[in-house]
Order: C-alpha cells, then structure tokens, then sequence
C-alpha cells in the first residue's frame, strides 16, 4: 500500500499477503457499521501500473430506515494499465424505509483486469420487511479507456421489487463483472459453460440465476431471497473466473472466515 488517507469513520486495516507480496489483501472497514440518514461516504481506490489488490469488507453494509433524508455511498475504482483489481464486499442491507444513493464507478486503463460483485438487499426478511417501502437509486459504470462498457441504473422501490417485469417479489438481487477476457488454457465458451453449469445447478432454491457477455464485459445475475445463496453463486464463479483470468487459485480473504 503506497499512500493512505482518511477522513470521518472509513478506515483501512494494514495490508495482509496470504498469496505473497504480489497481491495485496484489504479490507475497508466502517466501524459504525451502518449508514444513517444524511451520512455521505466516498471512497476512492487507485490501483498502480502492475499492481494487484483484492478489496473487501468484513461485514454487510446497512442503511438504516430514513427521516426523510438520503443516505448516499460513492465508490471510484480506478485501475492502471497492467494493474488487476477484485472488487468483492458483503452484501448491503436496505432497512425499510430507507432512502439510499449507491453509485459505483469503475475505471480501468489499457489491459486492466477487473473482478468485483454488489449484492444488495431490499429489507430484511428474517424481521419480517418482506416489501420494501423505501427507495435506492443504484448506478453502476465500468470504463475502459474512458469509453462505457456497461452502465446500469436501477430505481429500487415497492413498484419494482413486486412487478412481474421487476424482481418478481423477490428481495436480493446480485450481480458479478470480469474484464478483460483474455483467459489462460481456456476458451471463453469454455468458461461460460462451466459457469452456466453452475448457475443451473445452483437454481433449484427457485432463484434465477444467469450468464452472458455483454460488450465484453461478462456479467453474472442473481435474483431470489437470499443474501447468503447470492453470496455463494459469486463466490463459487470467482473461484472458477480467477484461475482463469488471473492465473491464480481463489485464495479467500480470512476476514471472510472469522
């Protein structure tokens, strides 16, 4: 880790090498543990030329019921020709009644390589919101070279989460990114395969679950009722994408594991 700054409650635990001094293990920590109304959290993570960071959170992000103001999160990921980025937090949780900005901006340069997932959780099922009656406008944008590759904005709500054309009642809704798709002893349709053999066979909870490329940029959905299984379809494709992609076996953040 080069340079490390810090204002407010966001704070970085020291770097972890479980693979060796070629990657560099970190996790972004939010001792508040939730964000309430009128908080505004901003991160900024600039991956160098060579370099290689897996970034994750040791906990869900929860964003509490609003007072009528908005609870808002930006994250700019920005990563340099040769540079690999995996982007793999937990889960946020959306309190009923929550009101909720998330954006996600991603900015890679020349052969960047690029992993990262967002689940997210409309209400809480367990406490019974099993409708959500808050708001969450969502975007998501991943550049290359400053041209679009793929650029999402969903308005989550009462409406959306009930319409057959929405999330069909359900309440957690997931998806994985990889780029580029230069892959190593593999085919791309090998891959896909592979991966749509595991989203077939991870569907018989009533799930949907799905596999494409889109402006090549392969994108993985997840669309059920459960933050853990939507958890587990992303973890189980990263660790079928990262040896190919990246020429590594999946090593996991032990923070996962505490």
């Amino acid at each position: 880790m080069h340079r490390l700054g810090q204002i407010g409650p966001l704070a970085v635990q020291r770097p972890f090498f479980p693979e060796g001094r070629q990657v560099c293990h970190v996790v972004l920590l939010h001792p508040p543990g939730g964000i309430v109304p009128g908080d505004s959290l901003d991160v900024e993570l600039d991956v160098q030329s060579g370099a290689h960071a897996l970034v994750t959170t040791p906990a869900a992000t929860k964003v509490y019921r609003s007072d009528g103001r908005p609870a808002r999160q930006t994250q700019t990921l920005k990563a340099l020709a040769g540079a690999t980025l995996e982007w793999l937090p937990q889960e946020t949780i959306l309190f009923d009644g929550a009101r909720a900005y998330l954006d996600t901006r991603v900015d890679l340069c020349g052969d960047a390589r690029f992993i990262g997932w967002d689940v997210l959780c409309l209400g809480r099922p367990a406490a019974g919101e099993t409708a959500f009656s808050g708001s969450c406008r969502q975007r998501l944008e991943l550049f290359l070279d400053g041209r679009p590759l793929l650029s999402e904005r969903s308005n989550y709500g009462r409406e959306l989460q009930s319409a057959p054309w929405g999330m069909r009642n359900a309440s957690v809704v997931a998806t994985l990114f990889v780029t580029s798709l230069t892959l190593a002893g593999e085919t791309l349709q090998e891959l896909l395969g592979r991966l749509r053999v595991l989203a077939a066979s991870a569907s018989i909870d009533g799930a949907w679950r799905s596999v494409s490329v889109v402006g090549g940029v392969l994108v993985l959905r997840y669309l059920g009722d459960s933050a853990e299984r939507a958890r587990t379809f992303c973890e189980s494709a990263w660790r079928q994408v990262r040896p190919v992609l990246l020429g590594r076996p999946a090593c996991l953040p032990r923070i996962w594991l505490t």
